[in-house]
């Protein structure tokens, strides 16, 4: 066969690189898509490579198991619910199969109305499924610290499982589980993890978002 294809000369080599662009065209129409949106944390903020972030990790670990997925990352850094939930929008133009939200972190540190971030967030949710009805939707927990009050920390971490359930999502009950409070994990600001915090974050995501793919 290799014998065959040098004897067919420039003009047959041409046609066999042309047709395997077209496969790969085809391969990459089949691809469904990812879309992790969020904050800070989905952006990889402070990092020196922002490839270094969660969203990419999730990437490679879906191209190395050969899954039919595309990642598509859109994290905005001080990002609020609010935020997010006029930003949508123009994400709504793309196709998206998994839709994974990743927002509250900066309510929750802004002392936000609880029921406020709730508010939005279900918005966002609302406005995806009426795009898009048959996107997966998985959801990703938060907590804010104890200074801001038990009363408030409690409240605010039950946003998240409860909007899961209402709108039967997967969800990870927290994102910064490992990594939260771990001073070697974070950068100065005690906030943002570092390239090794990352890495835990891919893990808490691909524990549940494995099964949702």
């Amino acid at each position: 066969m290799l014998a065959f294809l040098v004897a067919c000369g420039n003009g047959d080599k041409k046609t066999a690189e042309s047709r395997t662009v077209k496969v790969d065209k085809k391969q990459e129409e089949k691809r469904k898509t990812v879309l992790f949106f969020g904050d800070s944390l989905t952006a990889g903020y402070g990092l020196e490579d922002p490839e270094a972030a969660f969203p990419y990790l999730i990437e490679q670990k879906i191209d190395s198991l050969n899954l039919p997925y595309k990642v598509v990352s859109a994290g905005l850094s001080g990002e609020t619910s609010a935020g997010g939930k006029n930003r949508i929008d123009w994400l709504l133009k793309q196709q998206m199969d998994v839709f994974v939200l990743e927002l509250g972190a900066n309510d929750g540190l802004r002392g936000l109305d609880v029921k406020e971030t709730e508010k939005n967030l279900q918005s966002i949710i609302d406005q995806v499924h009426a795009k898009f009805p048959e996107t997966k939707l998985v959801i990703t927990g938060m907590m804010v610290p104890p200074s801001m009050g038990a009363k408030y920390a409690d409240a605010f971490k039950e946003i998240f499982p409860k909007l899961a359930k209402k709108n039967n999502a997967a969800f990870i009950p927290f994102l910064l589980e490992g990594v939260g409070g771990v001073p070697e994990l974070n950068q100065g600001d005690g906030i943002h993890p570092t390239v090794e915090g990352h890495k835990i974050l891919a893990d808490n995501v691909w524990t549940v978002l494995k099964d949702v793919l």
